[in-house]
């Protein structure tokens, strides 16, 4: 499903609508010290040119050891 964002633009073709989409298994993302902590690496991707906008992951926390987090 496409959305827009309130007051994005896509920095390649200046379109407003986006796709969101989910990278796991084995292009998911591990901490350097954590490698069994595995997260889901989340896209934003412009609908009109394909580009990748933005990358994250929805918990950044679990990527350190138990010892080292926050929350």
């Amino acid at each position: 499903m496409a959305y827009p964002i309130k007051d994005e633009r896509c920095p390649y073709c200046g379109n407003t609508e986006f796709i969101q989409a989910m990278q796991s298994y084995q292009g998911g993302i591990m901490g350097v010290e954590n490698i069994w902590r595995g997260q889901e690496l989340y896209h934003t991707i412009c609908r009109r040119c394909g580009s990748v906008v933005r990358s994250y992951v929805r918990n950044p926390e679990a990527l350190l050891k138990k010892k080292d987090r926050r929350i």
